[in-house]
């Protein structure tokens, strides 16, 4: 227990609940999740740390690198704590204006405070903002606070403590009943139980089993599980040490894609720290339970992302997915043929708060429903609709980030209240929930609370959480072959309607994007969507075709525009218009010299033409002209 007390103290100041903020001592917390490296990050917190040192403050501030606040939009972000004043775009030159004027000074940089719209001012407190005030940071609820390699911040911030309650004083069988009662299910896309997967393995009676940490992540815009891994890697290893401890695991792996460097990293010195501590190895805690973790990195591939071809790629084979039964948690359906449990990184990271909080807190969060026994007396929560889901809100939105929102949470109230509407003032169109796999939502129905069975019922699903914010500068028809494309490419190629399928669907949308499509041919593209949605091996093939056909149930209109005016409404496929000069061109000749192919013609305050055979439509032109004289037609 010796790491227990040792870290005692060690995020006291990040409390907002201390109040003299002239008497205490300050922690400067520097986003430092893979957005934030990427513009300079690291620079920025050594420049604090030279103006600390150079201001004699070494004693009384320190810099700490955090994971990702989610708001990435507005990364580099730093927050000042106990004062609680949250600085966003941060560079490396305002890192001398936050020490000298704000620490020094006492005085907060007002320029980097966030300017919130509805407000209409420039606010301290980020629980002011309104894209975290609707937000309920349980999986997160570490990233943005902690140092992810400092085990000691992680255990001084309550971590461990619902792995040493396990150990100390619940059965195995508790343990599983507890995550049964609270109703969590997947998160990483199929929503099946936890706690009946859990249950499922644990009834196995085998010498050996395994845990596997589902760290894949392969949906195009999805970024919940690395930010977790950057932020907070110790509730991963923490929650499979409890699953290994419910199902009776001895080891643990943990399948990661290798284009993620620094969650990889982080990942494995948590590891490292746990096993020093005494939190992995043999005995943990002093007690018989021995249990430890590997690191397997994957290649990229989307398919491996289903747990029998993650399987299959963490044992050196070919990452493609097998029928079931034997489901992994099986006897020859698991790695090496032993039981397995498979569950994703956000699911993992909720496991500590259930145990710590109970299943009755966790359960009353979220879009809930109880189940009563025959005396009327409350006996669990029906699984699904329970606890909080991460977002990755991107797209034609206004404030990009990670979300974590309440099961039951409208979409609505994702898109305005958290998201801060449409970019660039445009209409709302429609919303990508579940990547290539999922389905789109239209504005009939931005009021329907967001759970897994209603998502379902409008066309949807919940996925693993990527949410694409669309608007009406976006083609339907354009928007569902890029994901068909992204599918075709991730088939493993091993049953014939995913591979063959996927193909032949995506040449009839390319026709249909170029002007060459018809009105048969729409027919015949449903009918091939549903013949795979219906004949595919797994769920990739089984929901490559939803983009397809959500689009063709509520934007039918745009498709037979392509096919039948020969006009994309959106204006987004190449073909399908030209781009022409108007008479309001002042002949300023930024459009001459901003095209990459010499297709606009012209002199100096006169009206420039452009020549359609070069024209590659890549846009310079429009872009960087002062008037807005050219136009799509």
């Amino acid at each position: 227990m010796s790491a227990f007390n040792a870290a005692k103290g060690k995020v006291a100041l990040r409390s907002t609940d201390v109040h003299d903020i002239n008497s205490v001592k300050k922690d400067i917390l520097c986003c430092g999740g893979t957005g934030c490296h990427a513009s300079n990050a690291k620079e920025l917190m050594d420049n604090l740390r030279k103006y600390i040192k150079e201001n004699g403050l070494e004693n009384d501030v320190r810099v700490v690198q955090t994971g990702c606040f989610g708001f990435c939009a507005q990364g580099p972000i730093v927050k000042v704590m106990p004062d609680n004043v949250f600085y966003v775009q941060v560079t490396p030159d305002d890192a001398k204006e936050i020490v000298e004027s704000h620490i020094v000074g006492k005085q907060p940089v007002e320029r980097l405070l966030f300017m919130e719209p509805m407000l209409k001012a420039r606010v301290k407190d980020y629980a002011q903002m309104a894209f975290y005030a609707k937000q309920m940071r349980l999986s997160l609820r570490n990233c943005g606070l902690i140092d992810p390699e400092d085990i000691e911040e992680y255990i001084a911030n309550e971590g461990y403590q619902a792995l040493a309650k396990c150990l100390f004083s619940m059965t195995t069988d508790g343990v599983v009943q507890e995550v049964l009662n609270s109703g969590i299910c997947g998160r990483g896309g199929a929503g099946f139980p936890t706690g009946l997967k859990w249950k499922i393995a644990a009834g196995v009676k085998a010498e050996e089993k395994y845990i596997v940490c589902n760290a894949d992540e392969g949906d195009p815009g999805a970024f919940m599980d690395r930010s977790i891994m950057e932020g907070d890697p110790h509730s991963v290893i923490e929650a499979m040490a409890i699953g290994a401890y419910a199902i009776g695991a001895q080891r643990g792996l943990v399948y990661i894609r290798a284009e993620y460097p620094l969650a990889v990293n982080r990942l494995r010195f948590a590891i490292d720290q746990a096993r020093e501590a005494g939190l992995l190895g043999d005995n943990i805690m002093g007690t018989n339970f021995s249990f430890d973790i590997e690191i397997k990195l994957g290649a990229g591939a989307f398919v491996c992302g289903e747990e029998t071809a993650l399987i299959h790629s963490m044992e050196g084979q070919r990452g493609e997915p097998t029928t079931k039964p034997p489901f992994p948690a099986n006897i020859g359906g698991g790695y090496w043929g032993c039981s397995t449990n498979v569950n994703n990184v956000e699911t993992y990271a909720s496991i500590p708060v259930i145990i710590r909080k109970g299943a009755g807190w966790y359960s009353k969060i979220g879009n809930w429903q109880p189940e009563f026994d025959e005396n009327g007396n409350f006996k669990r929560t029906i699984s699904g609709n329970s606890g909080t889901k991460v977002f990755a809100l991107a797209g034609q939105i206004n404030n990009v980030g990670l979300v974590e929102v309440p099961m039951g949470t409208t979409l609505r109230e994702i898109i305005y209240d958290i998201g801060g509407g449409i970019s660039g003032g445009r209409e709302f169109k429609a919303v990508q929930t579940g990547g290539p796999s999922g389905g789109c939502i239209t504005k009939e129905n931005l009021d329907t609370p967001i759970d897994y069975g209603n998502l379902s019922k409008i066309g949807s699903m919940m996925g693993s959480g990527g949410m694409i914010v669309l608007s009406d500068k976006d083609c339907m028809p354009a928007m569902a072959k890029f994901y068909l494309d992204f599918t075709k490419d991730e088939s493993c190629g091993k049953c014939t309607p995913c591979r063959i399928g996927t193909r032949r669907m995506l040449e009839m949308l390319e026709k249909i994007c170029d002007g060459n499509g018809t009105v048969e041919m729409l027919d015949e593209l449903e009918s091939l969507a549903k013949t795979i949605t219906d004949t595919a091996l797994c769920g990739l093939g089984q929901t490559a075709p939803n983009p397809i056909l959500s689009t063709l149930r509520y934007f039918r209109d745009e498709y037979l525009a392509h096919v039948v005016d020969k006009k994309c409404p959106a204006g987004t496929c190449a073909k399908l218009y030209t781009l022409t000069i108007t008479e309001d061109c002042i002949g300023c000749t930024k459009c001459k010299r901003n095209c990459p192919v010499d297709a606009i013609k012209g002199e100096l305050k006169q009206l420039h033409t452009i020549d359609a055979a070069k024209c590659i439509k890549c846009g310079a032109c429009i872009d960087g002209c002062p008037k807005k004289a050219i136009v799509k037609k």
